[in-house]
């Protein structure tokens, strides 16, 4: 059985930043605004008025301090409060495969390829931009690649499904080489207007390389252990926007039809559940989860980070231990755990065991233990 291996990784991050002060401010004029049209309603009981947000609501909610965006203006437009993106014609680059090509040139440099040596395109994120052609197949045609590529959606768990799939792919000797990518333009499917979510997703893409050991040529490598995937049916995350709308002539601005949970059933739910998966990964390997030297865990709230890592280690960590990337990039989907190994990782030594991991809505949950070698 082949030895496989992530031998790059690469990161596309917007140029435009929104701090939880401009969102907070962006908001309460909207809040203002609508409780000023629908005073009489708020008045006589039959409508609640929105309460305004602010910073210390955010940062205590989530641990999020601002994130990056690939429109702001639209965003912080008090009467619009989504982003202003401008179509383009089918000829052109899409915008999801722009973002993923430059973060796919990145993962490629990092690998020492070129875009002729991947013979598999994967395409994991929690929207796509169009129903078909498959995102991935443009993606691979802008990278030069050969081979194959499909489009996955796991949610916030697309992208370690997607490592397990390019890996079976590589093992099986279906493809010698495989690119998986997560673009996550999030600020499309976020609802900026609901107080409880408004401040809780930001766009990027990351994308990493998965081959064979005996081909990598990369100076960096980690040797893929074990991949393990688990899903329970939950209704607690849901986004109901889809191509049956315009069939059922519902609102397609209605509140449901952008990304909805249930914060506190999500948290008291996912959080046992994530942390018995990796307990249980890790040990299937050989190890004990004390033995772990990081964990790049997926990125929606540091609360929720904080007690997956207490149940597992049992005692509190830092970020030496379990990097947050929150902070600065918000909740990036899948890309989130993605982020952190991409970032937190040049300090490990051969030998050193990690653990990479998501979930979310499905829910989903998928690790991916590595060693550096």
């Amino acid at each position: 059985m082949k030895n496989i291996v992530i031998s790059g990784t690469g990161l596309y991050r917007p140029a435009h930043v929104i701090t939880n002060a401009e969102l907070v401010q962006a908001f309460n004029a909207y809040a203002d605004l609508q409780n000023a049209e629908h005073a009489a309603d708020i008045a006589a009981g039959t409508r609640a008025a929105i309460v305004h947000s602010s910073v210390e609501f955010i940062e205590k909610a989530s641990g999020i301090k601002q994130r990056y965006v690939l429109e702001k203006e639209g965003v912080l437009d008090p009467a619009r409060m989504r982003p202003r993106l401008a179509p383009r014609p089918d000829e052109q680059l899409s915008l999801m495969a722009e973002i993923a090509v430059a973060a796919s040139q990145q993962a490629l440099a990092a690998a020492g390829l070129q875009g002729g040596d991947i013979d598999g395109v994967l395409c994991a994120a929690a929207n796509m931009q169009r129903a078909y052609p498959a995102m991935a197949c443009e993606i691979q045609a802008a990278v030069g690649a050969g081979g194959y590529g499909f489009d996955m959606n796991v949610a916030c768990s697309s992208a370690t499904f997607a490592i397990e799939q390019a890996a079976n792919a590589v093992k099986c000797g279906n493809a010698r080489r495989v690119l998986v990518v997560n673009p996550e333009i999030t600020s499309g499917h976020l609802e900026w207007r609901d107080r409880d979510c408004h401040f809780i997703f930001g766009d990027v893409c990351t994308a990493v390389i998965v081959e064979a050991e005996d081909t990598a040529v990369a100076p960096e490598r980690w040797q893929v252990l074990g991949t393990r995937l688990v899903t329970q049916y939950s209704n607690s995350i849901r986004n109901n926007f889809g191509f049956l709308n315009r069939c059922e002539d519902t609102d397609p601005d209605a509140r449901d039809k952008t990304f909805m949970q249930e914060g506190r059933k999500v948290f008291k739910e996912v959080v046992p559940m994530a942390a018995a998966h990796i307990d249980a990964h890790v040990r299937a390997l050989g190890f004990e989860p004390r033995q772990v030297r990081r964990f790049w865990l997926h990125q929606a709230n540091l609360s929720m980070n904080q007690l997956v890592l207490r149940k597992l280690v049992g005692q509190e960590v830092g970020d030496d231990l379990a990097p947050i990337i929150l902070g600065e990039y918000a909740n990036t989907a899948s890309a989130g755990s993605i982020i952190a190994f991409h970032h937190h990782r040049a300090d490990l030594k051969p030998g050193d065991v990690g653990v990479i991991c998501s979930f979310g809505a499905g829910y989903s949950i998928g690790s991916v233990v590595v060693r550096r070698l």
